[in-house]
């Protein structure tokens, strides 16, 4: 008896995912023969004496294998097979047909019908033991393939929760991202500031603003913080804090004086100011360039400090054009940089454009960059008939229709429009 056991167990082992072994046959002698072979071999077996027994005894104790003779009176082999496999049934069962036909046309018809192999009568035990062996050798794949299929879709699933959930924060932080801007538009008197944001993505690394402090004093700007995607946006929300329109008390480029009123600093020393906070905080590895101006709305005397963002394009009301400033290095790179202030005065009906290099360097369809050239002839080709908002809108969709067709938008574009004393 014991070695007996031996022998069952190393066939147990030989036989990998098959352990529950189903005998179909209409005649009693065949599945005596068949069930004790197969119970010698160490499987557990179930035995039906037709095809519609079979199926109801699948239903609920579904085998790893199916032994079936073919000819059986009532439901045949055939017709059980073909019902076998349309049963709904996560795992998947090696079925053999057992059969006195050896012609190929019958062969293709068990296959049509979703056998996997064919024993001819009369049965040999060693053949069946193999055909049985290689069955376990293609269930043992199938269900080793299966149960990755099943760790790939968990692990899909949980990828889709924590994508939906990043997705989540991330229209959160756009929408607070958007509140740095609260207004795209405004009158001081008979001037107007307009201004454009178009993140790349969810959340983007472009900022641009406005504050007044009091009657005729007004400073703009355009911020571009390097790189994209969340610790960009994280940046440009800090500076949102340091140029904030609401709270002059926590603005840099703003002084109060005598406890009355705040002054507009000079915009090199609020460039150089940026430049030291950055500077001091240890792990920042971002910069960003920006341009600041500020004006007197009484005489049109503008003041701007360029660090390195792209020159600002002014529009003169005559028709004349001309990019403004100097370059300069972009803030947060090096310490102790001074930056250069750049002055002109504006006439009534004189425009300036600030923006960022999303549209300069924005790919066209013919595979170059739209550069100052183009910026200046889209600017000019959009100003006559279009004023605050419509303009940058325009602007917008005229870059839109020049990039490369298919590749979308792979900069944030950003940009300020400020009309003087508009006629």
């Amino acid at each position: 008896m014991a070695e007996v056991s031996q022998v069952n167990a190393r066939a147990e082992l030989d036989f990998g995912a098959i352990r529950k072994v189903l005998v179909v046959d209409d005649s009693r002698l065949q599945r005596r023969i068949l069930v004790a072979s197969l119970k010698k071999w160490g499987f557990k077996v179930l035995e039906a004496d037709s095809g519609e027994a079979a199926l109801d005894m699948c239903t609920t104790d579904p085998p790893d294998l199916v032994v079936s003779d073919w000819i059986m009176p009532g439901m045949s082999g055939l017709e059980f097979c073909r019902s076998f496999r349309a049963m709904d049934s996560d795992q998947y069962s090696y079925f053999i047909l057992l059969t006195s036909k050896s012609e190929k046309q019958e062969v293709a018809r068990g296959l049509d019908a979703g056998a996997d192999d064919f024993l001819i009568k009369p049965l040999e035990a060693d053949e069946l033991r193999a055909r049985i062996s290689a069955g376990a050798r293609i269930l043992d794949m199938q269900r080793e393939l299966s149960e990755k299929n099943r760790m790939i879709e968990t692990a899909l699933d949980e990828q889709k929760l924590a994508h939906d959930a990043i997705d989540k924060d991330l229209m959160q932080a756009r929408k607070i991202q958007e509140s740095l801007v609260p207004e795209l538009t405004r009158d001081f008197g008979s001037s107007r500031v307009s201004m454009l944001l178009k993140p790349c993505g969810h959340i983007g690394g472009d900022l641009v603003g406005m504050f007044s402090p009091g009657v005729n004093r007004l400073g703009f700007y355009s911020i571009d913080v390097s790189g994209h995607g969340i610790t960009s946006a994280m940046m440009t929300a800090r500076l949102g804090g340091y140029l904030s329109s609401s709270h002059f008390d926590q603005n840099l480029a703003m002084e109060k004086r005598f406890d009355k009123f705040y002054a507009l600093l000079p915009p090199e020393q609020v460039a150089e100011t940026l430049n030291s906070r950055l500077m001091a905080d240890a792990g920042v590895e971002e910069y960003f360039t920006m341009v600041y101006a500020i004006i007197d709305l009484r005489n049109g005397h503008l003041k701007m400090v360029q660090a390195g963002h792209p020159h600002p394009l002014l529009l003169r009301g005559d028709g004349g054009t001309q990019f403004l400033g100097q370059g300069g290095l972009p803030i947060g790179l090096l310490p102790d940089v001074t930056f250069q202030r750049t002055e002109t005065y504006m006439k009534p009906g004189d425009k300036l454009l600030l923006y960022s290099d999303g549209f300069t360097e924005c790919s066209l369809a013919d595979g170059t960059l739209l550069e100052e050239d183009g910026l200046r002839a889209m600017a000019l080709d959009c100003a006559p008939d279009r004023s605050g908002t419509e303009f940058l809108d325009d602007m917008f969709w005229h870059l839109t229709q020049a990039m490369a067709p298919g590749n979308g938008m792979d900069d944030d574009v950003s940009a300020v429009f400020f009309e003087y004393d508009k006629v």
